[in-house]
């Protein structure tokens, strides 16, 4: 193994000794299923504690760059990092995201209606108030306020992982929808646009009308300059 350039600076030092190590493997320093050097030998030519080489090796873990085995050590598994879930997300186009809004929601809404309690139709109500409210405002607050009344009806169908699902797209959802906006004017003549369309999904969750509220996601969600 060649030698070490060099002890790094303090301060992040898991990040950095992982960014050594990430840039390591990426050269090809440890072929692929090769076992990497001990984390005592590690922390020697890092210039670093044990512990900071133990964080660094989790997060290459964590990217799919390294195994450990128990036993018998850690192990490179790849020479370049598995995109995460929101990596992906970020790089993805607004349409492919919209197919996946269309998925985790209709589904969200026919669920919140069969599960719905008056707590869920309170948040939901107030939720709708504020996106009414929201319309007097910029694209960028009225779509934070769209985000957070759909975010209510994902939270009324009780099922964590669509919540946690919703959650996570969320943010490359935002961009998406303020870009739309912000190329098509759509509020210029309707600051309030589809109104009508969440006030009737409100009222389809609160009379349990499960095929009724997914209809009504449905047909929104089809077009997405309705947001």
């Amino acid at each position: 193994m060649s030698s070490s350039p060099g002890p790094l600076r303090p301060s992040p030092l898991v990040e950095q000794a992982a960014e050594r190590l990430r840039a390591q493997i990426a050269a090809g320093h440890w072929a692929v299923g090769s076992k990497l050097p001990g984390e005592t030998t590690l922390a020697k030519e890092l210039g670093v504690g044990r512990s900071t080489v133990r964080e660094a090796l989790r997060a290459l873990a964590g990217a799919g760059l390294v195994q450990p085995r128990q036993g018998a050590g850690v192990f490179v598994l790849a020479t370049e990092p598995t995109d995460d879930w929101p990596t992906r997300l970020r790089r993805a186009a607004v349409t492919d995201v919209y197919e996946v809004r269309m998925a985790v929601e209709v589904q969200a809404a026919r669920l919140a209606a069969r599960r719905r309690t008056p707590e869920d139709v309170t948040a939901m109500e107030l939720a709708l108030a504020g996106r009414r409210a929201a319309s007097l405002r910029d694209d960028g607050a009225f779509i934070d306020a769209d985000i957070a009344f759909h975010a209510t009806v994902v939270a009324a169908a009780h099922n964590p992982v669509l919540a946690d699902l919703f959650g996570q797209f969320t943010p490359v959802l935002r961009q998406g929808l303020l870009e739309l906006l912000t190329l098509t004017g759509l509020r210029t003549h309707d600051p309030n646009t589809a109104d009508e369309a969440h006030e009737a999904l409100v009222r389809a969750v609160a009379d349990g009308d499960a095929e009724a509220a997914a209809a009504v996601v449905r047909q929104e969600l089809e077009d997405p300059f309705a947001g």
